[in-house]
Parts: C-alpha cells; sequence; structure tokens
C-alpha cells in the first residue's frame, strides 16, 4: 500500500534528473502528498513533460469520479487482470517523481522510507483521462508489490520504485505487458532505509517541511 509519499527536491533537480520540463509557477515541494490531490506525474504520452494528475484513477467507463479516492494504488501482481486497470498498464504507463514514502507500523506509527543516497526516484504508475458531463479529469495510480526487507520491517506492501536504467522502457508505449509487468519487483532492500516521523503526518492537512524530519 502507498497512500502518501513525498517530492521536496528543488525544481532544478527534478527537472535534471528526469530530463523533463516544467513550467514556472507550477511546482512545489510537497512533504504529505495524499490521494484525491493532483500530483505531478511524467506520463507514456509527455515523456519529457511533468504534468499534473489527480492521484487516484478514474475507469473511463466509470459513471462516478469518486471511486477515485479508492483506487490511489494497483497491485503488481493482477494489473493486467483488472477491469480498472489492465487497458491503462497496457497504454497509458507513467512515472511518479518522489523522495520519499510512508508506511504505518501494527501500532499506528508513521516511517518514511527514502533511498539511502536520499536522490530523487520514481514510482510505476498507471494513468487515465475521465470524461463525464463535460467534464475531464486526468488520473493516476501508484503500482504496489509485496515489500522488501527494509520495507517489510513495517508493512508487508511497498510502491513499485522503478530502476532508473528502466525508467524509459516502462514510458516506451511499444512496451508489451509481458516486458512491463516484469519490470514490477520490490526495490533492492540494501540501496534503502527508513525512521520514525511525527504522527503530524496522519492528517492530511498538515504538509509541513519538518514532517520529514526523524524523531526518536
Amino acid at each position: 500500500m502507498c497512500a502518501r509519499y513525498s517530492i521536496t527536491k528543488p525544481i532544478e533537480l527534478l527537472a535534471k534528473r528526469f530530463g523533463v520540463v516544467i513550467p514556472k509557477g507550477v511546482y512545489q515541494p510537497r512533504y504529505n502528498a495524499s490521494p484525491t490531490q493532483l500530483m505531478p506525474i511524467i506520463p507514456t504520452e509527455a515523456p519529457t513533460e511533468l504534468l499534473y494528475y489527480q492521484w487516484g484513477l478514474i475507469p473511463s467507463w466509470s459513471k462516478d469520479e469518486t471511486i477515485g479516492s479508492r483506487m490511489f494504488n494497483a497491485r503488481a501482481e493482477t494489473i493486467d487482470e483488472k477491469p480498472s486497470f489492465r487497458v491503462p498498464f497496457k497504454r497509458k504507463r507513467c512515472l511518479v517523481p518522489a523522495d520519499g514514502f510512508y508506511e504505518w507500523d501494527k501500532d499506528h506509527n508513521p516511517y518514511r522510507f527514502l533511498l539511502k543516497n536520499n536522490e530523487l526516484f520514481a514510482f510505476a504508475g498507471i494513468s487515465e483521462t475521465w470524461e463525464n458531463n463535460h467534464k475531464t479529469i486526468d488520473t493516476f495510480s501508484i503500482i504496489t508489490t509485496e515489500a522488501n526487507k527494509t520495507v517489510g520491517k513495517v508493512h508487508d506492501r511497498m510502491p513499485v520504485i522503478i530502476k532508473l536504467s528502466d525508467e524509459k522502457a516502462w514510458l516506451d508505449p511499444d512496451l508489451n505487458t509481458e516486458a512491463a509487468k516484469s519490470l514490477l519487483k520490490p526495490f533492492s532492500d540494501h540501496e534503502m532505509t527508513f525512521y520514525p516521523v511525527d504522527r503530524l503526518i496522519n492528517d492530511v492537512k498538515n504538509d509541513l517541511s519538518e514532517m520529514i524530519l526523524p524523531i526518536k
């Protein structure tokens, strides 16, 4: 499961890391991103642009846009089978830039997970455009898989982090679903670390820089 994450690096680093164009005045650091919010992604159809989509995929055939609030994650194991996800998985994959994500233990204590080098990375995502009643919403979902050993100390699921060397392939519209699914593996636990954070993170209204700091 992945219901919260962060993307806090300066815009210059973000643009350089992913080779994307970021319009001025659009990007701002987010310390507590949560479902239904507009967040930046890099879609298959625009691999050199950073675009803002709503987190929580709304299937194109859905008559109710509120379904998106429950569709913020897609399981890697069944993504090519579920009616809501199989078409976006085949045609509209995306990268979701981030520098950390949060999980809670059985006692509801929150932890922030990140790379040991504290660099940017990208979640594997799928996107969809929903149109109904003269309204159009671009949406996305983050793909999850079984936890690696590091994340497994807190939670049994984790978001799929695409390896840097696989990011271009993931966005390639000609990549078949079998090859794409082979990229949906737990990230190396040796490259990750984590620490406890304040329970301020529990409230989606809180989005403060001190929320990503470790606590004792």
